[in-house]
């Protein structure tokens, strides 16, 4: 997918937006004005030499030259306190968008539950790991929470207060198109808010290099109308579909007594319950596998699960020699998680 990070999408990235936009131009006014004066002065001096004209160093000129190098560094010395101005001024009002502080600097902002109404911060924890994207969705009752991988779902217009841990090493979220980096330290748990102001689908990456497949460490973010993410959210929270058909009852058998049981959970199927890797519960509904490698197609899946070191080298998923008759059953099931 293609990705244009500078057009901004929320209230943060307006911020940072602008920043980038002034800093921009002033540097750029500065850096052409250089090299005018520099091109003024070769081609002076090159013309002087050319004529055999005497040097013109008097003690008038000097003093000249002192006053137009003084004039310089006043000039630079305010052009760069006033970028320290307004580089604060836009950390401040970033960091304002989601409540007041306290004396620790601790954020008072409420763990707000998903369904308070559109003026209530949505609240999502995203952990991530080597190389994918945790994402559950906090709620004061247990039975609400959710957890998706490599996608996040948020309502156009609603605050969402993201918090941000890695389990391994250090990661990075960055969703340009809504906010800046932020870092995801083992042991620590970073916050920030961001919100979309236009319904679409932004990518995310891992801004920090992470180890062997960093490069595909993606996600995205759906900014969809409230009712739409209600319905969505509704959807989540359903435990997955009961097979029927045979193929897909047989798909079940082939997941819980494999190696995929093992690593995975499915809401509802007692026998899958792991938190290794991502869940699974509504996987056919993702646009993409392996955090944004693949299109989430029946197969690019069935290349995926034979052989994932193939696809994407290191990534903990080990290879699975299944018959065809399992993998096609197994591939029915799987597809059927919506």
């Amino acid at each position: 997918r293609f990705q244009n990070a500078v057009v901004p999408a929320g209230p943060q990235a307006e911020r940072i937006a602008g920043l980038t936009s002034f800093l921009t131009v002033v540097a750029t006014v500065a850096t052409l004005v250089v090299w005018v004066l520099l091109a003024y002065v070769l081609v002076r001096g090159w013309r002087r030499r050319r004529a055999g004209a005497p040097s013109d160093e008097t003690p008038a000129s000097e003093r000249t030259m002192a006053s137009l190098v003084g004039g310089g560094v006043a000039l630079t010395t305010v052009v760069l306190f006033v970028f320290l101005v307004v580089t604060v001024r836009t950390g401040r009002a970033l960091d304002a968008f989601g409540g007041e502080r306290d004396a620790r600097g601790t954020r008072q902002a409420p763990l707000a539950t998903v369904h308070r109404g559109a003026a209530a911060p949505l609240v999502i924890e995203v952990t991530g790991h080597q190389w994918w994207w945790e994402v559950t969705y906090r709620d004061t009752a247990p039975s609400r929470r959710v957890t998706t991988a490599n996608e996040i779902h948020v309502p156009v217009g609603r605050p969402v207060h993201l918090y941000a841990r890695s389990t391994d090493v250090i990661h990075s979220f960055w969703v340009p198109n809504l906010h800046g980096k932020k870092d995801m330290i083992p042991g620590y748990t970073n916050d920030t808010w961001l919100q979309a102001d236009s319904a679409g689908v932004y990518r995310g990456q891992c801004a920090e290099f992470c180890g062997y497949q960093h490069a595909h460490m993606a996600l995205e973010v759906i900014a969809e109308p409230e009712s739409e993410f209600e319905a969505w959210y509704a959807r989540q929270l359903a435990p997955a579909a009961v097979p029927t058909d045979s193929s897909v009852k047989r798909g079940r058998d082939v997941f819980v007594s494999n190696s995929c049981m093992m690593c995975h959970a499915i809401s509802g199927e007692p026998l899958a319950g792991s938190n290794v890797g991502p869940d699974l519960t509504h996987f056919a509904s993702r646009p993409t596998i392996g955090a944004g490698t693949l299109p989430n197609t029946r197969g690019h899946l069935a290349g995926w699960i034979v052989d994932p070191q193939r696809i994407k080298p290191g990534v903990h998923m080990p290879p699975n020699q299944l018959s065809p008759a399992d993998l096609n059953a197994l591939l029915d099931y799987l597809r059927s998680l919506r």
